[in-house]
């Protein structure tokens, strides 16, 4: 019986493996558009992937068919909302920085446009996983999609305190 548990636990952390090696960078990629950092100061974006990971190895014995990057991505998307939204806790705090190119965007839009766009959740899914109406997703994904591809233009501030806008 134990050699049979030895055996098991060695081929759960084998299959582990594998799937870390294959979806770690691009979870870590994920991580770090949600986060906003640059990809070579992403310490935040790390944190989060670390918490992920644990949080399926943990399920792994009982993720019986289900696809341990769903299982993954959908952690990160919660913790993100969690940690942002309420503002607590050390991805909840920090400012994006300039050099992402999610950097304009609150951390709900980059949450739903990367859930979107990059990995390519379906609306009603995105909906469901972060407890929004599908038409508030429907509407930040546009937003956020607006707002990269056409970004508004910096204003001037003259002397006298009045913003001039250039033409």
């Amino acid at each position: 019986m134990h050699d049979r548990q030895l055996a098991r636990g060695d081929r759960r952390a084998r299959e582990f493996d594998a799937f870390v090696t294959g979806a770690a960078g691009r979870l870590l990629h994920t991580t770090t558009l949600l986060t906003a950092e640059a990809p070579d100061a992403n310490v935040r974006a790390q944190r989060l992937l670390t918490l992920a990971l644990a949080h399926t190895y943990a399920r792994w014995h009982r993720l019986h068919g289900e696809d341990p990057y769903d299982c993954a991505r959908r952690y990160l998307a919660t913790r993100f909302a969690r940690a942002t939204w309420h503002r607590y806790g050390p991805l909840g705090r920090a400012r994006p920085d300039p050099r992402s190119p999610l950097a304009s965007l609150t951390a709900q839009e980059r949450l739903v446009l990367v859930l979107r766009l990059y990995e390519g959740v379906a609306e009603e899914q995105a909906a469901a996983l972060l407890g929004l109406p599908a038409e508030r997703v429907h509407a930040l994904c546009d937003r956020a999609t607006a707002a990269l591809l056409h970004p508004a233009k910096p204003t001037a501030v003259s002397g006298a305190g009045a913003k001039v806008v250039p033409s």
